[in-house]
């Protein structure tokens, strides 16, 4: 009986590795903000394709594909993972601007009438160290440094006096800027040294050439400024101020009589005068004959 048992687990164990086969895992690495693809085992007479995802941080992610139904599932993935092309003929997975969250374990499973196949990856994003040396806007080297954590050390030739300061990102990386503040440089062009475990670099800048000749070619680009607008107003002037200096002086008006008014006015004086003296002549007729005596008449 014990022979037996031994027997039926062997058998048991030999068609669930029939079923189920596996390779070892892969071990891939890609960079920040770049594409990666990863790809399913060869098999013929593919029946389903199933993409299982487990990032180190998140959820679990799926991509299902059936042939016999031509219809495709997404659980839980972001629009930047997705089948690198039809999953009809090609079962790929691609992954669009690789960032720090992807990082995790990838399995391809392939289902066909001989069983089932796997095919496990294990990706690992890898931030490719970076360094700037530049000039700002004052004319005073400024040296950057990104890297993956812990951050980078920088050190300038001559010495310094600033204090670096580091930022944290989303994406696993820190950004370490200094700025260059020695007061001589003995004719010496400033150099950053950054140091990490990562990159090590060495650069060289000279600031002040260039801000004198940013400064001069502001200087310029505002003396034509001011020389155009200056010429503008005085054609302005020109054009439309003497206008108002040369107008010259609206004539006096002298009003106007006509004899035809004088009569107007004279007219009704005249009609006045008349018929005052109509009246005063009939009341002195009538005085007159009153202080009359009886049968006399007054004379004419």
């Amino acid at each position: 009986m014990e022979i037996a048992g031994k027997a039926v687990c062997v058998f048991l164990l030999l068609a669930i590795i029939k079923l189920r086969r596996s390779e070892g895992i892969n071990r891939v690495s890609a960079n920040l903000g770049h594409n990666t693809v990863m790809t399913c085992p060869t098999r013929t007479n593919i029946s389903m394709v199933t993409w299982k995802i487990n990032p180190k941080t998140g959820h679990q992610c799926t991509l299902a594909y059936r042939i016999d139904k031509d219809s495709t599932g997404k659980t839980n993935c972001s629009d930047r993972i997705n089948w690198r092309s039809r999953p009809d003929w090609d079962q790929a997975l691609e992954i669009q601007q690789v960032g720090k969250a992807d990082e995790g374990n990838y399995t391809c499973e392939v289902v066909n009438a001989d069983g089932n196949f796997h095919r496990l990856y294990h990706l690992t994003v890898i931030v490719a160290p970076r360094m700037a040396l530049y000039c700002d806007d004052y004319g005073n080297p400024v040296c950057e440094a990104e890297t993956e954590k812990s951050a980078a050390e920088i050190s300038w030739v001559p010495e310094s006096n600033s204090t670096p300061r580091a930022d944290s990102h989303d994406n696993g990386t820190v950004t370490v800027v200094s700025w260059f503040a020695a007061r001589s440089t003995n004719g010496k062009n400033p150099t950053c040294i950054v140091s990490h475990a990562t990159l090590n670099e060495t650069k060289s800048i000279n600031c002040s050439s260039s801000y004198r000749d940013l400064i001069l070619c502001i200087a310029i680009i505002l003396s034509f400024l001011i020389i155009i607008t200056f010429m503008a107003v005085i054609y302005y002037l020109k054009l439309h101020g003497c206008r108002f200096c040369h107008r010259s002086k609206p004539p006096d008006i002298i009003p106007t009589y006509s004899s035809q008014d004088d009569t107007v006015e004279v007219e009704p004086y005249t009609t006045y005068v008349q018929k005052e003296n109509v009246i005063y002549n009939s009341v002195s007729d009538l005085t007159l004959r009153q202080n009359l005596p009886q049968g006399q008449s007054p004379a004419t």
